[in-house]
Parts: C-alpha cells; sequence; structure tokens
C-alpha cells in the first residue's frame, strides 16, 4: 500500500469557504473513484491556512488509474472551474508514504 498525502494551503481567512467548496463539489466525486480515505483534517497548530488529506491506494498504477477515472468524469472539471475562479488555494503538495512493516495501517 502506498499513503497519498495531499497537502492545500488556503489564502487567509479562506479556509471554510475552501473546505465548503471542496465538500459541495469534491468530496462525493473523490469518495466514488479514489475510495479509501484516510483522513481529512485542517491544521489546528503549526503551519496555519492549510488542508492535509490521506489517500490509500494499492499501489501507484492504483491511484494513477483512480485518478485518472475522476479526471475523466465532468463532474471533476466543475469543481476545478469553482476552484479556480474562487481563487482561495496558494499553494499544493502532495507527498506518497509507504508504511513501515509494524505501521498499523497496511
Amino acid at each position: 500500500m502506498i499513503v497519498d498525502m495531499r497537502i492545500y494551503t488556503t489564502r487567509p481567512g479562506k479556509l471554510a469557504a475552501f473546505v465548503k467548496l471542496y465538500k459541495d463539489y469534491a468530496w462525493d466525486l473523490q469518495q466514488k473513484y479514489l475510495g479509501r480515505n484516510l483522513g481529512w483534517y485542517t491544521v489546528a497548530e503549526g503551519p496555519l491556512n492549510q488542508v492535509v488529506h490521506l489517500w490509500g491506494y494499492d499501489s501507484m498504477a492504483d491511484r494513477d488509474a483512480k485518478r485518472s477515472a475522476m479526471a475523466a468524469d465532468p463532474g471533476w472539471s466543475v469543481y476545478l472551474k469553482h476552484s479556480e475562479e474562487a481563487g482561495y488555494l496558494i499553494a499544493q503538495e502532495n507527498r506518497f508514504l509507504k508504511p513501515t512493516e509494524f505501521s498499523p495501517v497496511q
């Protein structure tokens, strides 16, 4: 298994609006196509105005196939258009994590 950790940084004061936009337009699509959400969080301490979410995949090929299927859904384009127009995001990053042999999530 691999974990795709995604970190989104919003403009100050726009975190709640970004979360609402995501919930309204993207959450259901990501649940449908990506499936294995391991957590979806807002940062309470440390770098502020950030969202962190974790997605589990069997492999990079599994991730690529699922994300490609999601990207082909017209609803995903609608979300991306709304997100771009809103201009809430400053930065995005993702990291791929590989569990250790003793990790509780495999």
